[in-house]
């Protein structure tokens, strides 16, 4: 549990020391994502970033372990 926490603990502070060149990936606004905007109302679904990102934690995870 120790090492899962540390582990952890080491990719927020990647996240945080990176998240400057992180923010101008264009995640959020690809072209699978769903906007939708009306008068009073806008929708929105990031079908592809959620994609990008679960393929990209699924090998990070896969590699992990192996």
């Amino acid at each position: 549990m120790s090492r899962t926490l540390i582990a952890f603990g080491i990719v927020l502070v990647l996240v945080g020391v990176l998240w400057p060149f992180l923010s101008r990936l264009p995640l959020g606004r690809l072209p699978g994502d769903i906007v939708i905007q009306r008068q009073n109302f806008t929708f929105y679904a990031p079908v592809a970033t959620c994609v990008v990102i679960s393929v990209a934690l699924s090998l990070i995870f896969w590699l992990v372990r192996r």
